[in-house]
Order: structure tokens, then C-alpha cells, then sequence
């Protein structure tokens, strides 16, 4: 620490990240795996008690694995059974059910869990990690953006003592939610994608079992639409829509309540189920015309607000986190040029506006339309069963690709690999993928490498694995007629193709072994190659 103008004292860390959710959780927690002294500062010095988010899939419970979390998580939440489409009186109009097993990412493909639970988890393993800190009860009043200020600047106040300081950063991450003040300052605005609707958002326990089908229920009632699900032992969550002259002082006690959720508690007395949070949403559908400034970048709810239709609103924020976490390591420690940040928002932005764009499709399809909408509903829904492969559409939970970039080399060729997430495969040692891949590249191929090509990979601090003949990591490379992938540390598929030595080649430096860097398992120091950027 040193001490500035006027006395005031300045301190200085690689990356600041302002908001202490579970996306600036998430992404201190990645960067200091890597080694990169991250300090992460919120306004509050708690977790908020009251629930959110309560879905996520099973590409963002990769994430939380890569966190070191995955046990932990396992505990606290349950595996959804999919989703049913029903009418007011819970008359089943179609229902579509997922496996509760394990899927090609490892984890079940939806699971339900309490968002305080999960953050309170995120902090504890935060706590883990020396080259992270967490300050709650500090306010940040002001970033300073000028071209010519480096480090960047940020003017913040403890809002216990009153007491003003200045912390200087190399980098800021804006994980600051929907009202960011990150978002001020680069300059970003929200672009409004023409969906705002009141909803009403009521928790409930209780000991007394339901008796529901365990997966989520939504009612496609244009009156009132609604959702239904089952978060927990004895935690159960209702969405309502809210009609033009209600709010959620309308509905305070079990009384006003019954009528929404009668259909689901009708055996249930008022003496078993206690209130725990009425509320009341505007469900958005936004997303910030820039997400970059220099070294400002926005992340989470900060860069883009999604309805909560599909369950995708905490998932993207994590996904943010961990497309952008390793770059900016990569960049810190001089493996990779600065060009490879300019990827992030190439990637994400368009991936996050195909996922709010599907909520809303959603969203409008399951309570648009009125009377003739319900009707319609009716004589379609009971029927699209008969849809070829649909069924198996709704139950994937498999994102859109991202789109190319510097660190995406798609090709008509490998349209269908590239840009996706590569499986998180069993392998033949009992491990899976991400495991014996750790924490940087990989190069998977269905071709023993020769030494020379073990070598390439081991100098640029890579990890090559091969798939056997006959396992799941072959027939995925065979049916996209590949013989080698590389895959980033997002577990994206960089590149693909038929010949080995090319992929090898593409590999770009990324080391592990940087002081501070937490990886899993023992890495060999490679051989360091001069470096020539990207290839």
C-alpha cells in the first residue's frame, strides 16, 4: 500500500472485480487458480438471504466443478426431471422428461438448488484460494476510464467507517448486476429487447411432502401464467404472472396465496407451510450494446438480463465468467497476446442474445395469445409428441456454439464441432476429460501422437489425450470426421481436424506452472517457446 494526493491511501491488485455474486465469485475464484491476485468488492458484507435463481444446467455445473465444488454443490441441490406443460387445474398438456443421470457433461442436465446456499458455498471456497480476497461493506464511487490513466482507478468508500481510498487494478470486471455502475462508466447502454413483464415470486416450506411430479411445472394459462417447481427438501418456488392492478402486497399471507396455489397444497394446511419470501420481478430481456472498455469489462446481469423462461439467467453470468477468466490469465502472464480479450464479447454477446431470444420465444409461446392462444395451446401442445426429434430437442440442454474468433477457427468443415463444448468423457483411467485436462489446453485425438508431436504439445503447456477405439471421446470425433481437437480451458473446441500435427500446431502457449497457479494435478514444466501470438 502507498499512499497518494491529499494522503489519500491507494492500493493495487492485477484485477478488481466490483459485485460479489455469484458471476464475481466465480470469476476471482478462476483467476486465482491461475495465480492472479483478484480482489473482489460488493456493497454488502453478506450473502442476500432471500432466493433467486434456482436452475442450472449441466454445462454451468461444469463450472462449478472447475471451481472445485461439484461435491459440495451435489448436496445442497436436486436433479430436475424435466419439464410439463399443464393448464390451470394441472391438467398434463405434454410433458417432456430428462434422464436424472449423468450427461455427456457429466452432471445431471438440469438441477434445482437455493442461490443463498450456492453463494454462501461460492464465498467459503473463495476463502480457499491466497491469491483471492473478498471485501464486502465497500461502495465504489467511481471509475476512472481516460485512455491515459493506467492503471485503471477506482475511487471506493468502506460504508461502515465512511473512510474514501483508491485502489488501482490492471484490469476491472463490472459483475455488478443489473443497475452497474461498470456499465456507467464504459459508457454502455442496455438495449431493451421489448419484454418486460410483472411477476410475482413466492417461496414456500414445508415438511409435508407434495406429492408433485419433481420436475417443472408450467402453466400455459394466458390469464395467468405460472411456474411451479420444487427447489429443495422442503422449499418449494411459485412465478405467477401479475396482473395490471396487482402487486405483491396483494398476496402477503396464505390466505391471498391459496387461490394460486391451491392446485398444488390443496391437501396442505396453512399450519404447514410458512412464507418465506413474496416478491415482486419484472422479468427483462436486455443486453448492453458493449460489453468492453479498454480494460473494463461487463459480466453477469451488468452485460445482460434474461427472463426467466428456460433458467438461463445465473448460468450465463457463470458463463461469462469462465470464457473470460483465462484469458485475461493468459494475458496477465504474457502466454497470450492482448488481442485474444477482443474474443470475449465476440463470443458471448451473440450466445447470450440467442439464449434471451429463446426465453422469450418460450416465455410468449407457453402465455401469449389470450383466449385463442390457450385454445390453440390445447389442440397443439397434447400433439407435438408426434414432431420428429423434438422431444429430445426440449430435454437437451446443449447451448448454441460460439461464434468464430480468434480462438474459434470454424470451418464448413467443423461447423459442428468447433465453437462447442467438447464432452466431459469417462475415460479409460476412471477420470473424467476435465480432469486429466486441468486447467489449460488439450488435444484430443483418435491418432497416437508421435514424439515429436508430444513435444509440441508439452512445450506450449499443453496436455494431450487419446481416445481409444470404441470410447465416447472417439465416436464423438468420428462422427464429426476428426481425428484431432483442440480444446481451450473453456473445454470449447478451438479447432478440429484430420491432421494431428496441424491441431498441434494451433495449440497456443498457456502455461500452468506461473507462480500461484493452483492446478489439480502435477504439470511437467514444459519448454518454454518464444511467442508468436495466436496461429
Amino acid at each position: 500500500m502507498t499512499h497518494g494526493l491529499n494522503d489519500v491511501a491507494v492500493e493495487h491488485v492485477p484485477v478488481a472485480v466490483v459485485g460479489g455474486g455469484p458471476t464475481g465469485v466465480t470469476v476471482a475464484t478462476l483467476l486465482a487458480q491461475y495465480g492472479v491476485d483478484t480482489l473482489v468488492l460488493d456493497r454488502w458484507p453478506q450473502v442476500y438471504a432471500q432466493p433467486r435463481a434456482v436452475h442450472l444446467d449441466d454445462e454451468v455445473h461444469r463450472v462449478l466443478a472447475r471451481l472445485g465444488v461439484a461435491a459440495e454443490f451435489a448436496k445442497i441441490s436436486r436433479a430436475a426431471h424435466g419439464l410439463r406443460l399443464v393448464e390451470r387445474d394441472l391438467s398434463v398438456l405434454i410433458q417432456f422428461e430428462r434422464d436424472t443421470a449423468l450427461t455427456r457433461n457429466g452432471f445431471p442436465a438440469a438441477s434445482m438448488f437455493d442461490q443463498p446456499e450456492l453463494e454462501h458455498l461460492l464465498r467459503r471456497n473463495l476463502a480457499r484460494h491466497p491469491h483471492a480476497r473478498f471485501r464486502g461493506g465497500v461502495e465504489v464511487l467511481d471509475i476512472t476510464t481516460a485512455a491515459a490513466v493506467r492503471p485503471l482507478r477506482l475511487k471506493v468508500r468502506d460504508r461502515s467507517s465512511g473512510a474514501e481510498s483508491v485502489i488501482t487494478a490492471d484490469y476491472v470486471l463490472g459483475c455488478d448486476g443489473a443497475n452497474s455502475m461498470v456499465r456507467t462508466a464504459i459508457g454502455a447502454t442496455m438495449r431493451n429487447l421489448r419484454f418486460d413483464q410483472r411477476w410475482l415470486v413466492v417461496d414456500i416450506t414445508t415438511t409435508v411432502d407434495l406429492n408433485q411430479w419433481e420436475g417443472v411445472h408450467q402453466v400455459c394459462d394466458a390469464g395467468r401464467a405460472g411456474t411451479y417447481m420444487r427447489i429443495g427438501p422442503t422449499r418449494y418456488r411459485w412465478e405467477f404472472a401479475l396482473l395490471e392492478h396487482e402487486s405483491a402486497d396483494d398476496y402477503t399471507t396464505l390466505a391471498a396465496l391459496r387461490p394460486l396455489i391451491g392446485p398444488w397444497t390443496r391437501h396442505v394446511a396453512d399450519a404447514d407451510m410458512q412464507i418465506m419470501r413474496v416478491a415482486e420481478y419484472t422479468f427483462r430481456a436486455q443486453i448492453a450494446d458493449r460489453w468492453r472498455h479498454g480494460n473494463l469489462f461487463l459480466l453477469g446481469d451488468a452485460a445482460h438480463l434474461t427472463p426467466p423462461f428456460i433458467g438461463q439467467g445465473l448460468g450465463a453470468g457463470l458463463r461469462d465468467a469462465m470464457n473470460l477468466a483465462w484469458k485475461i490469465a493468459g494475458v496477465h502472464h504474457g502466454d497470450l497476446p492482448p488481442e485474444v480479450l477482443d474474443s470475449y464479447e465476440t463470443e458471448r454477446r451473440p450466445h447470450a442474445r440467442a439464449m434471451i431470444t429463446l426465453a422469450l420465444n418460450v416465455g410468449r409461446a407457453m402465455t401469449a395469445g389470450g383466449r385463442l392462444g390457450t385454445a390453440i395451446r390445447r389442440l397443439l401442445l397434447p400433439r407435438l409428441h408426434l414432431v420428429p426429434g423434438l422431444r429430445a430437442k426440449v430435454t437437451d440442454s446443449e447451448t448454441p456454439p460460439l461464434r468464430r474468433s480468434l480462438l474459434i477457427k470454424r470451418t464448413l468443415f467443423t461447423r459442428r464441432i468447433t465453437g462447442r463444448l467438447c464432452p466431459n468423457a469417462l475415460l479409460d483411467t476412471g477420470r473424467r476429460l476435465d480432469d486429466e485436462l486441468d486447467q489449460g489446453f488439450g488435444l484430443v485425438s483418435t491418432v497416437a501422437l508421435t514424439s515429436a508431436q508430444r513435444e509440441m504439445v508439452s512445450a506450449r503447456g499443453a496436455r494431450a489425450v487419446h481416445a481409444s477405439a470404441g470410447s465416447e471421446l472417439a465416436r464423438w470425433l468420428n462422427r464429426h470426421h476428426v481425428k484431432a481437437a483442440v480444446v481451450r480451458p473453456d473445454r470449447t473446441v478451438m479447432i478440429a481436424g484430420r491432421d494431428v500435427t496441424t491441431a498441434c500446431r494451433a495449440l497456443p502457449l498457456f502455461l500452468l506452472n506461473h507462480p500461484g497457479a493452483t492446478s489439480r494435478t502435477p504439470v511437467p514444466p514444459p519448454h518454454r517457446a518464444p511467442r508468436k501470438g495466436i496461429a
